[in-house]
């Protein structure tokens, strides 16, 4: 192989590596609102180089959240292959909040599943539907309150979310969940008020 292009590959190679480690870092903890023109500015490259390597947007972030995606994903299935229906709610709740409240940007994309990535819309409709039969066997198992609904997840989202402005948004991320996990167990619930119909992506801040 000619020297020369030896050395473009190892020059693309790098500009890629380059283009997704500013995005990463970028998107987690800024969100995805920041233009390509500006990544490609942090990056030091040039628009172009950026849109050469990720025609869209929508695959720069598929492309910067594919580790955590694929590591939300083996939480998912490790908590449906759990044989303790109440641990198994429990971890999610908490390792999706916790990863609400270090990774903005990863968060935003789940939840709003980028129209023209259609990963992000497969995972979200995924953990959806895992997440719903983690509630059914906790209920069934009579230790999560048989009126939490699906719905209440973006709830549980909401007011995480909120604390992301917060000097200390990882403490007081956890201390949020482990009230709300108490509220949340069966025996010594009091009636609610009706869910609230909250599509997932309301929980975007």
């Amino acid at each position: 192989m000619p020297e020369k292009t030896t050395r473009l590959r190892t020059d693309a190679a790098n500009n890629r590596a380059q283009i997704l480690d500013v995005a990463g870092r970028t998107f987690e903890t800024e969100g995805l609102g920041v233009s390509m023109s500006e990544l490609a500015r942090r990056a030091g490259l040039g628009v172009a180089t950026v849109y050469r390597h990720f025609p869209t947007k929508a695959d720069l972030v598929a492309e910067a959240f594919a580790e955590p995606m694929a590591e939300c994903a083996g939480m998912l299935d490790e908590a449906l292959a759990d044989p303790d229906p109440w641990r198994a709610f429990c971890r999610v709740i908490e390792e999706v909040c916790a990863m609400q409240a270090r990774n903005h940007g990863f968060s935003v994309a789940i939840v709003t599943a980028l129209p023209d990535e259609a990963a992000f819309g497969k995972f979200r409709d995924r953990a959806a539907q895992a997440f719903a039969e983690l509630i059914r066997r906790a209920k069934e198992a009579g230790t999560l309150r048989s009126d939490f609904a699906l719905s209440d997840l973006p709830l549980i989202l909401l007011a995480n979310g909120g604390l992301r402005a917060g000097p200390d948004a990882a403490a007081a991320s956890r201390r949020l969940v482990g009230y709300l996990l108490q509220s949340f167990r069966a025996g010594t619930a009091e009636p609610l008020p009706p869910p609230a119909d909250l599509p997932l992506d309301a929980s975007v801040l």
